[in-house]
């Protein structure tokens, strides 16, 4: 998923509009923030491989300590006691690590059997990325709810605040649809630099909300 780790960032201030956005799609990505990184270090390995789902050209391999279930739950508790602490609030560190875990069930739905419940456990998936009508109507359904709960508590302060948010949505829907019919990377290490990029959403979703305030 793409636009649906986003879609439960936005959504989630809903739930406590005074954690930054920033922050909420930190949580909600923080899985696939840390993937890359383990990818060019070699602890975890995936493999190019053209028609492994309708939807993606990629076969994930081994991924035990950022998409196994037993390790998220722990990344996710990890994620509730720091937000805790940061922001003084168990309600903002409920939130976080909730979306942390969320990561985790939103993949469980889309990939095929990949997702280890443990590291070297039995595999799992639901695996709705076999067909894309399914795919893009849960994903498009799921990116829909989150912008229209996130506009319920947030509104622009300046053109800015719009127009960046808009991009945001716009650049991150471009980059989902099109994963059907893009050319397969070159190689897993073209997949690990180019998924790098995914930390520019961070600065982003900052300078987005910078612009913005929460309703009254």
């Amino acid at each position: 998923m793409l636009v649906g780790h986003l879609a439960v960032a936005l959504g989630a201030k809903k739930v406590d509009p005074h954690v930054p956005l920033a922050a909420t799609v930190a949580a909600a990505f923080a899985l696939d923030l840390a993937w890359p990184v383990l990818l060019l270090a070699g602890i975890e390995v995936v493999r190019v491989n053209p028609g492994d789902t309708a939807f993606t050209n990629l076969a994930f391999e081994s991924y035990p300590w950022t998409h196994s279930l037993a390790m998220v739950l722990i990344w996710s508790a990890m994620a509730f006691a720091a937000a805790r602490a940061l922001y003084g609030s168990a309600r903002s560190g409920a939130v976080l690590g909730a979306l942390v875990l969320s990561h985790w069930v939103l993949d469980w739905i889309t990939h095929r059997p990949d997702l280890p419940l443990w590291p070297e456990g039995p595999l799992t998936g639901l695996g709705l990325w076999n067909s894309i009508p399914g795919t893009i109507v849960v994903e498009a359904g799921l990116f829909v709810v989150g912008i229209g709960l996130y506009r319920s508590v947030s509104q622009a302060r300046s053109r800015t605040g719009a127009m960046a948010f808009s991009a945001l949505l716009v650049l991150m829907g471009l980059l989902w649809i099109s994963q059907p019919w893009a050319p397969a990377p070159g190689s897993a290490a073209a997949v690990a630099w180019g998924a790098l990029a995914l930390w520019l959403v961070l600065p982003w979703a900052a300078w987005v909300e910078r612009h913005r305030r929460v309703k009254t």
